[in-house]
C-alpha cells in the first residue's frame, strides 16, 4: 500500500501537533497543574493520535476498495482489523 503525498503530509502534521501536545502535557504534570487541565490535554492528544491513525487507515481502505485484486482484498481485511483496534 502506497499513500499519497497529501495524506502523508497531513498525517505527519497531525503527529507533530500531537508531539507538541505531549511535551506540553509533560510540562503540565511536572509543574503540578490541575488534574482537570491535564486530563483535558491528555484527551486532546489522544484524539490527535486517533485522527492520524484513522486518516492512514481510511486512505488505505480507499486504495484497497479501488483495487479489485486478491491482494487488495487481503490488505482491506488487514486494514479493517487495524481500524477496529483504534475504535
Amino acid at each position: 500500500m502506497e499513500l499519497s503525498e497529501d495524506v502523508l503530509t497531513d498525517v505527519v502534521k497531525r503527529l507533530r501537533r500531537a508531539q507538541g501536545q505531549v511535551g506540553g502535557l509533560i510540562q503540565m504534570i511536572e509543574s503540578g497543574r490541575d488534574c482537570r487541565d491535564v486530563l483535558t490535554q491528555l484527551a486532546a492528544v489522544s484524539r490527535a493520535l486517533d485522527r492520524a491513525g484513522f486518516k492512514l487507515i481510511a486512505s488505505g481502505l480507499e486504495q484497497c476498495v479501488s483495487d479489485g485484486s486478491a491482494q487488495g482484498r487481503a490488505d482491506r481485511e488487514q486494514l479493517e482489523k487495524l481500524f477496529l483496534s483504534l475504535a
